[in-house]
This record gives C-alpha cells, sequence and structure tokens, in this order.
C-alpha cells in the first residue's frame, strides 16, 4: 500500500483499540475489565490492555485460566448493574466459555418476564496467518450467528474501536467482538482513504459498513466483495490485482456488526454490481458468509448475474508450519481466482489478449523485449545475490507480478516486474547485481527454444491473438540454465532453499570483508535465573536468560559505544545513539536477525513479548525490512542443550555479535567450600579488530558476566520489569 500522510499519521489498530479502553474507563465509572494476564507490565497477550492495570487497578481483574469462570463472574457482575468487558485471549477458547454466553447471559436479557440489561462484551483475538498452530488460529464467528440476544461485531481499520465498544456496551445485551490479529500491527483508515487508489465511506446508520473502491469510481462497479475484519485486506489486494490485470473495478465492503445482520445499506450496490461474493476467513458451513448470501438472494435475487459466491478456508486444522498455513487459511490470491473465474474474465487483459506494448516502448518492435533492473533495495550493499527466480522462464507475467528473489545482507526481498510480457531470465540463481543490473527481459512474444539471451538478440512478433499460455510446469533441474548438469551429480544431493543462500551470501560476505577476532567468557547463572523465574511468577510474561542477556548488552553501550558502531572508513567509526540489538531466529531452517530497538529503555517482559513476536513472523516468514534492519550489534542465541560454545560471524556493517550457549550443569563448592551444582554459560563476543582489540572485548565481556552473575548491579526489581 503506498502510504499518504494521512495514513502514516494513523494510529495502528491495537493502538486505537487500547486507547478505547481508556477512553471509556475514564468515562464510565462501573466499568470493569476481566481477563487472563491483563495486568500491567504485561497488559495482555497482545498488549491491549496495557496501562488499564495501573491505571483503574481495581477495576481491571487478573483471573484464573478459565473462560467458563470469568465469563460467569463477568455475566453476573453485568446482571447486577456493572458494565463488563472480557478479554479472552485467544477467540479459540470461547469455546470453553460457550455455556455462559448461550445459556446465561444472553437468556438473561429476556426469561426473567422483565427486559434486563446484560452489558458485557467479550473481546476475541481471532484468525491465523500468526503460526499459533491449530488451537489458537481458528475463527469461530460461525459457531455464535444466531443465538437470540447476543451481538457479534468484528473491528476493521475502517471502525473506530472505541465506537464499537461503546455500541455493543450500551446495546444492553451481551456481545462479542472479534478482533483479526493481523490487524492489530496494521494502520487505522481515515479521511475516507485507504491508499493513493482507493478511497472509502461508511454508508449506513450507526457504524454502518464500510464501502471501498477505487479512486473516482464509487458507483456501478463490475464485482462487490463483502469482507469483515481482516479478510478486508486480502479482498482490497485481490481487487488491485483484478484491475491490475483486466481493467474492473471491483469493490470491498466491511460492516461493524456481523450479526444481527442488516445487509439493507449496500443492497443498492450489490443489486448494481450483480456479482457479489462473500470472503471470510472460517471455515465453510453455517458460516457469516451464508447468512449474507440467504439475504441477497432473497432480496435482490433478480438483478444478480449468478449467485452469491462463497470463499472460506480450507476446511482443515490450521498447522503451524507457515507454508502449511497459507495452504489453508483463505488468502489474496484465492479471492482473486476465484473472482476471476465467477466473472468469466480470462487470465489477460480484454478478454483474454495480454496488453499491447506502447508504441515507443522496446518490446513494440519485438527486438529486444522490455528489461527489469536490479533496483536500489537498501544503503548498505553495493551488489545482492539472485537467490531464486519465482515465474519459470518463458511464462507470461503481468504487471507488478513478483518474479525474482534477491538476498541483501539485511532480509531478502521480492523484486515485481515494471510491466507485461514472456520472461526471459538474464541473471541465474548465484548470480551478484548490482542495482541497474538486468535481471531479465519482458518479450511481446514467447522465445523460440535455445533462442540467445543477450540483449539484440532477434524474436518474433506477437501474434494479434496470441493468448499467454498457462505456465509450464517448473522444468527438472538438468533443464535450468544454472543447474549442475543431472550426469555431473552425485546420487544424493541437496539444494540449498532461498533462505539458506540468503544466509550463504552474509557469512561470505563476513567472512570475505570482516578482520574478526573472538574471545569468551564463563558465566554462573543460578541467581539470574531464580530472578528470571520469580519475575515470571510475578509478571505473568516468561522470562528467560536471552531477555536478560539483551538487556545486559543494551546497558553497556554508553560505556562501549565503539561496540555499537559502524566503520565508516578506515579511521572513522559512526557511533549508535542507541541500542539496536538484533537477535537470532533460527526456525525451520530459515536464519534470521531481526531487531530489538532502543534495548535499554524496553522492560524484560515487552523485550520477552518482542522475541515471542520474532518467533512468530518467523515460522510464518512474515517479517518485513524494518524488522530486519537498524541493528548496531547482534546476539547469536544457542539454547540447544550440550551446546557448549559458539563462535559467531559479525554481520557487516556491525562491529560485534555476541553469542550464548545453552544452560550447563557443574559441581563447584561455593565460597564456604561446599559442593553444590551451578549452573552456567559461555558467553563470547566476535569482533572486528580494526576497531576492537582484544583487551576492549575482555572488558565488554566482564561487564556483561558481572551483571548476568550479580544482577542487582542493574539496580531495583524496576529496572528489570521496565524500562
Amino acid at each position: 500500500m503506498t502510504r499518504t500522510a494521512a495514513t502514516a499519521l494513523a494510529p495502528r489498530v491495537a493502538e486505537n483499540l487500547n486507547r478505547a479502553l481508556h477512553r471509556l474507563f475514564d468515562r464510565e465509572e462501573r466499568l470493569h475489565l476481566l481477563g487472563e494476564d491483563v495486568l500491567d507490565p504485561y497488559g495482555g497477550a497482545f498488549k491491549i490492555t496495557k496501562g488499564l492495570s495501573s491505571r483503574f487497578g481495581d477495576r481491571v481483574m487478573a483471573t484464573p485460566l478459565s473462560e467458563s469462570g470469568m465469563l460467569g463472574v463477568a455475566g453476573g457482575l453485568a446482571l447486577c448493574g456493572d458494565q463488563v468487558i472480557v478479554e479472552v485471549m485467544f477467540g479459540d477458547f470461547l469455546a470453553l466459555g460457550f455455556d455462559q454466553l448461550l445459556n446465561f447471559a444472553s437468556k438473561s436479557v429476556s426469561m426473567y418476564g422483565r427486559p434486563v440489561p446484560v452489558p458485557l462484551v467479550v473481546r476475541c483475538p481471532v484468525g491465523g496467518n500468526r503460526g499459533y498452530g491449530p488451537t489458537h488460529s481458528q475463527s469461530p464467528q460461525k459457531h455464535f450467528i444466531g443465538i437470540p440476544n447476543l451481538a457479534l461485531y468484528e473491528l476493521s481499520p475502517f471502525h473506530d474501536a472505541e465506537a464499537v465498544l461503546d455500541t455493543a456496551l450500551r446495546l444492553g445485551s451481551p456481545a462479542v467482538v472479534f478482533e483479526d490479529k493481523v490487524l492489530y500491527t496494521r494502520r487505522m483508515y481515515q479521511e475516507n482513504r485507504i491508499d493513493d487508489g482507493y478511497r472509502y465511506r461508511i454508508t449506513g446508520p450507526g457504524l454502518g459498513w464500510a464501502h471501498a473502491y477505487p479512486d473516482g469510481e464509487a458507483d456501478r462497479p463490475d464485482f462487490v466483495v463483502v469482507a469483515p475484519g481482516g479478510a478486508a485486506h486480502r479482498a482490497l489486494d485481490a481487487a488491485r490485482a483484478l484491475r491490475e490485470a483486466h481493467g474492473r473495478s471491483v469493490h470491498v465492503v466491511t460492516p461493524a456488526q456481523l450479526y444481527p445482520l442488516d445487509i439493507g445499506p449496500v443492497l443498492p450496490l450489490l443489486a448494481s454490481a450483480g456479482r457479489v461474493a462473500v470472503a471470510e476467513e472460517g471455515t465453510a458451513g453455517g458460516t457469516w458468509g451464508s447468512e449474507v448470501a440467504r439475504a441477497v438472494h432473497e432480496r435482490v435475487w433478480s438483478a444478480l448475474s449468478g449467485p452469491v459466491l462463497s470463499l472460506s478456508s480450507a476446511d482443515s486444522v490450521i498447522p503451524t508450519a507457515g507454508h502449511l498455513e497459507r495452504e489453508v487459511l483463505l488468502g489474496a490470491d484465492d479471492i482473486r481466482e476465484a473472482v476471476r473465474r465467477a466473472a468469466g474474465w480470462s487470465a489477460g487483459r480484454g478478454g483474454g489478449q495480454p496488453e499491447a506494448a506502447h508504441p515507443g516502448s522496446p518490446a513494440a518492435g519485438g527486438a529486444a523485449g522490455t528489461p527489469f533492473t536490479v533496483p536500489k533495495l537498501n544503503n548498505n550493499d553495493d551488489t545482492y545475490l539472485v537467490a531464486d527466480w519465482l515465474v519459470d522462464e518463458g511464462a507470461w507475467v503481468d504487471a507488478d507480478t513478483e518474479v525474482v528473489a534477491l538476498d541483501t545482507s539485511k532480509a531478502q526481498a521480492d523484486v515485481a516486474a515494471s510491466g507485461s510480457g514472456f520472461l526471459r531470465r538474464a541473471a541465474a540463481v548465484g548470480d551478484e547485481l548490482a542495482a541497474g543490473d538486468i535481471l531479465g527481459y519482458l518479450l511481446p512474444g514467447p522465445a523460440p527454444r535455445g533462442a540467445p539471451e543477450q540483449e539484440g538478440a532477434a524474436l518474433p512478433a506477437r501474434s494479434a491473438d496470441r493468448v499467454p499460455p498457462p505456465e509450464p510446469a517448473r522444468p527438472a533441474a538438468e533443464e535450468e540454465p544454472d543447474a549442475v548438469p543431472a550426469e555431473d551429480l552425485p546420487v544424493a544431493v541437496h539444494r540449498l532453499d532461498r533462505a539458506q543462500q540468503g544466509t550463504a551470501a552474509v557469512v561470505a560476505k563476513s567472512h570475505r570483508e570482516v578482520p574478526a577476532g573472538f574471545t569468551v567468557v564463563k558465566v554462573q547463572v543460578d541467581d539470574v535465573l531464580d530472578r528470571l523465574d520469580r519475575l515470571s511468577d510475578e509478571s505473568g510474561a516468561a522470562l528467560g536468560l536471552a531477555e536478560a542477556v539483551v538487556k545486559a548488552v543494551a546497558g553497556a553501550q554508553r560505556d562501549f559505544p565503539r561496540f555499537f558502531g559502524s566503520l565508516v572508513d578506515e579511521r572513522t567509526v559512526a557511533l549508535a545513539d542507541a541500542p539496536h540489538i538484533g537477535v537470532t531466529v533460527d526456525v525451520d531452517g530459515s536464519l534470521y536477525v531481526p531487531v530489538v530497538r532502543r534495548a535499554h529503555e524496553r522492560s524484560l517482559a515487552d523485550i520477552a513479548d518482542t522475541l515471542m513476536d520474532f518467533r512468530m513472523k518467523a515460522l510464518g516468514k512474515e517479517f518485513t525490512a524494518r524488522d530486519l534492519s537498524g541493528g548496531n550489534i547482534a546476539v547469536s542465541l544457542n539454547p540447544d542443550p550440550g551446546v557448549v560454545l559458539v563462535h559467531p560471524l559479525v554481520l557487516w556493517p556491525q562491529l560485534c555479535m555476541v553469542s550464548v550457549g545453552a544452560v550447563g550443569e557443574e559441581y563447584r563448592a561455593d565460597a564456604a567450600g561446599t559442593a553444590g551444582m551451578r549452573r552456567f554459560v559461555h558467553v563470547g563476543l566476535a569482533y572486528d579488530h580494526r576497531v576492537v582489540n582484544g583487551r576492549d572485548a575482555v572488558l565488554f565481556l566482564t561487564r556483561i558476566k558481572d551483571v548476568l552473575e550479580e544482577p542487582a548491579r542493574l539496580g531495583g526489581e524496576r529496572t528489570w520489569t521496565t524500562g
């Protein structure tokens, strides 16, 4: 999405929700909040309740791990005249409190012979795409559809959270607010603009429906996708792709209230399109989308060109592994293809014909095709490694299709085609290219087999009636231009995947350019581990040695500024303003080094939450360039049992990397001569010897050792639990 000035200033959905809770508590003196781990400093599993217990401690209650219990207590409070918000840590667990909603709270509204208000709102993080696995990733909305007196809402970036929660509380009957977890880090939309290409407006009374449309095309859509909550982004991505490929105007409508369903405000739009799809992340069968389809069929059947298209995730449990999770969950590509097929739009623009080349472009003459080149990806690298081709040689490519993956020293980036055409590769996997070098060509017609790849080679002109063929199957290894001939390979081989090729490029660069030294110390960790266990019990956060090491390294920046700098030239080191610490995350054979920013200001609980978020992003391969850039020192974590010593590399342009082995045990005598079991780790430092000398490295490691062996040197409990 192209970020405008408006969206750049917009709060994230999580911030909007947290601010909404604070405002409601300021305004409503009888409002209570119940949930697991909602107290500060933890502030809930997703930090939505952060700061509430510090300001309204007597009205914010951390509950035992019992959804049935907390919903029963909340229902009783609401029945007695209080307002109650319950945070269920994961929406999957709402099933454990289903009886309290179905048979107590919702029925209490009307089973006593007179209307009884039950102002109870249950907040539920739902949805996948975070690698949380089968029991923490579901979208259970359909199981709550149709319960009398139980209203259902779903947050979106279009609808202000305060308005949604306030409406639900004032309804006088219980409500469930579903919050797709992938939205928490996305920004709210404001000023009726989504990005430079799409706008939106709110239609209907009350919270209404958000209607998103291409700028200047608010009326007469070719297709409308109804998509609640987190599915709205995927529907918008699909709409953009369909507009680019087919020139069609696909609109997206998103409600704030799911049930009771009021489809009236958007019926004129749906009727004008004649084609409607409903996209939701839950599985098929008795869904909210089925309710939408029923209502649309009943009320505007005569205006429809076909039945409402119902799009759901696969009928499966949700896997933890990122690549399998993506296979199961409904994605933007699924929506795009389903809409395209239902509407009868062929694979190319204008009834299947690829767009004609502009008369002035190189492709128009059929001589060499249109080249696409390596973009400038960052300021740290002069060259990038070609990690993988994402589209087969000779396949038709639409504009903005991601065709090749490049590895940088920080992250992997997928490069999109600048136009459309048949792909002719000019670079092989493993090539190292600079910005501006040619990656390949987009040809007006398919190249003959064996045609030369160099610029200027003659190519046949495109036939006027050619339709881009389906992409061919990926060629076997012996057919790839950069592969070793099959007869030269051993019987058994292993080819490096994209992630490992990126790691290989970084390692090679480090060993080639950084003259590194290495020093290691042995650290007793009994005291710090005991202290971390105690703080974990008190705070509800899972604190370990990794968080303590990050905190200790960050605390050394003031006295060892060169260790956090970068080499500008042979005589100059640029010093960092704050410690931004990269931490290794090795998942499914892929190594990442995301960055904990301003780690010296972060509490241990906050660092723990950040590291957990990194692990989840690694599982789903969801890191952004910002996550992986900006570090000025790194920590290599190697906690597997039996790991004694780790010699890390130095990640250019950084100057140092700290390594931590596994916790070991040994019998040692204490100061009184009493033998006992002691726990220890080896902490190492790899350093650029051009800037850091061995004696400096020893002093730095001694600082880390002292802090870990005597955690009181960091100060009181507040120093460990706050920034």
